[in-house]
């Protein structure tokens, strides 16, 4: 059984700071891409940010990229989501995402998403 499990959303403050984390369990983690997306009420879900299974290549959705940092640590099975200068609009809850390859389309493994929420 597959399962992604994001933590790390909360309330903060425009320009404040959080880290998400997605721990998972149930398949090979070192072999899938791992991506971040996100919802506001109202919208679609959104790409954020993506990472090749080594690491080695990552892409950022343009209304990030300066803010946020992907990465991943192989030995614990987890990817993270670093959120800088956050601001009122990022406001979403964070889906993380696997896929067999890097890219702005989602995979077939999803959690269950983590509230943030940024006050001005």
């Amino acid at each position: 059984q597959v399962q992604l499990v994001e933590s790390g959303g909360g309330l903060v403050q425009a320009g404040g700071s959080l880290r998400l984390s997605c721990e998972v369990s149930g398949l090979t983690f070192s072999s899938y891409a791992m991506g971040w997306f996100r919802q506001a009420p109202g919208n679609e879900r959104e790409f954020v940010a993506a990472i090749t299974w080594g690491g080695g290549s990552v892409r950022y959705a343009d209304f990030v990229k300066g803010r946020f940092t992907i990465s991943r640590d192989n030995a614990k099975n987890t990817v993270y989501l670093e959120m800088n200068s956050l601001k009122p609009e990022d406001t979403a809850v964070y889906y993380c995402n696997a896929a067999r390859y890097i890219s702005t389309m989602p995979g077939g493994y999803w959690g269950q998403g983590t509230q943030v929420t940024v006050s001005s």
